[in-house]
């Protein structure tokens, strides 16, 4: 079954918004400020939106939406819950600190305070370990995307890669940070229409409404457990500390929104919406994976069950408000990452090899030039993804397992507590988490909760643990000015 010419029309209606939210985005950018913080003026609700709908891409629909599948309720539990929770939890702190960087140092890169905080070498480091995950993480979402796009009109997954990169290469180089969070906002809208749908037409099909709570007692053995393995108590701990450092601004894109917030209250605010919508929203967006195995047994792809709903339950039309609500998914979330990259590459790296971008204007053009060139990175890498473990490779095994020793001293180094961690201890802790990783790469490991969580615990023993250590030892002046600045 193709799309009808009803349901392509909404798809190309939805594209020519996105165009036009972008050309009003080029004209607001009067500078990197602008491009990349937003001015500092983000309202707290949009950010709110923006940071929750980050979090998700056409992967969530192809990756998830197979473990949703295969391994029922569980994916709520490791991934949607505890992301929920440590948003929540940690609203008035990580939040409030990026806020007061922002205006004690007018960072417009989550990194540029590293170079204070520790020195070059580390905020380098840190740079370019990034940069290198995030170029696997995006091409991730183009490989998926591109897989969703074969599912409803046969394009090979090469074409459906280059048509999802190249509408957004085009959307973020004009746009900048204020066409991604409009993207956002329209992204949330479709999601919820598109997803409300799904859900409700899911629940007709399978007697009502009721059977949102008693389809379980019909499904696989273990599909409604909170843990199925591979995906047990152990696996969800080591993704609760990833995603706690993940959504606090480890990843960095995220720690972009309280960073564009205009004061602590709104990035606090923003916090605990994004947190809410994650606890409540996949209950309901999922629904249909979850209860999938009754209504198409025995799917060979996984990968694909998302598309396959689609196609044989809505009626023409509605088939591609769910297609555009899966790019604007993407697009939102890709954007976002490309954004805060280029933000890094310019402020952090590109300084650090040679002076002489001082002009204003030359900086907004070298940053419109950088999201160019590392978004067709992501595109080639993205048509290459079978050579990293496919779509889910690259987003649990890469991207879960590398982002946590690049962000322990990242995040960590903000606290007081750790203000004796210096340079050596935040390199040894990058470097052993790196090691960490070839060595569950290439060595069997008991369980993948292992497999995923043996980096970031190394890295967290090495960095917390010299902290304690050290809490005795004075530590530079600046250092201690830096703490005392975003402690009060």
């Amino acid at each position: 079954m193709q799309l009808s010419q009803p349901d392509f029309l909404v798809i190309v209606a939805y594209f020519i918004f996105m165009v036009l939210i972008g050309i009003w985005a080029f004209f607001k950018n009067k500078n990197t400020e602008d491009y990349y913080v937003a001015g500092g003026n983000l309202p707290w609700w949009l950010s709110g939106i923006s940071h929750h709908v980050s979090g998700y891409s056409g992967a969530v629909f192809v990756a998830y939406a197979g473990m949703a599948y295969s391994y029922g309720f569980s994916l709520y539990v490791w991934w949607a819950f505890t992301i929920g929770i440590t948003i929540v939890l940690s609203a008035r702190v990580f939040p409030v600190l990026w806020v007061r960087l922002r205006k004690k140092y007018r960072i417009q890169s989550p990194l540029e305070y590293l170079k204070l905080r520790y020195n070059l070498l580390t905020q380098q480091i840190m740079a370019w370990s990034g940069v290198i995950l995030k170029l696997f993480d995006i091409s991730a979402k183009w490989a998926a995307i591109a897989i969703l796009l074969n599912v409803f009109t046969g394009l090979p997954l090469v074409t459906g890669i280059l048509i999802a990169g190249g509408v957004s290469l085009v959307y973020v180089t004009f746009g900048g940070l204020w066409a991604v969070i409009l993207t956002d906002f329209t992204q949330f809208i479709v999601q919820i229409a598109a997803g409300l749908i799904m859900f409700f037409v899911v629940a007709n099909k399978l007697g009502g409404l009721g059977s949102v709570f008693t389809f379980w007692q019909d499904m696989p053995d273990g599909h409604g457990q909170l843990f199925n393995d591979p995906y047990t108590p152990g696996f969800a701990f080591a993704f609760l500390c990833i995603n706690f450092l993940s959504y606090n601004g480890g990843t960095w894109n995220l720690a972009t929104r309280y960073i564009s917030s205009p004061g602590e209250k709104q990035a606090t605010r923003a916090a605990l919406l994004s947190g809410i919508l994650y606890l409540i929203w996949p209950l309901i967006l999922f629904f249909p994976m979850w209860a999938a195995p009754l209504l198409l047994p025995d799917i060979q792809d996984p990968g694909q069950i998302y598309g396959l709903l689609t196609l044989q339950l809505l009626p023409v039309g509605l088939i591609g408000l769910v297609v555009a609500s899966l790019f604007a998914n993407t697009m939102s979330m890709t954007s976002s990452d490309i954004n805060t990259i280029s933000a890094v590459i310019t402020r952090d790296i590109i300084p650090a090899l040679g002076k002489g971008f001082k002009d204003r204007q030359l900086s907004l053009n070298l940053a419109r030039v950088v999201t160019f060139i590392f978004t067709v990175l992501t595109i080639i890498i993205a048509t290459q993804h079978e050579h990293f473990g496919g779509v889910f490779g690259l987003i649990i095994t890469w991207f879960g397992a590398l982002l946590g020793p690049v962000a322990i001293p990242m995040l960590l180094g903000l606290l007081p507590f750790f203000r004796n961690c210096n340079s050596t201890i935040a390199i040894s802790s990058i470097l052993a988490g790196l090691l960490a990783f070839v060595i569950s790469k290439n060595i069997e490991m008991p369980s993948l909760a292992w497999e995923v969580g043996l980096p970031v615990m190394v890295s967290a023993i090495i960095y917390i643990g010299a902290g304690v250590i050290r809490r005795g030892k004075d530590a530079p002046q600046a250092v201690k000015d830096l703490h005392d600045s975003i402690a009060n």
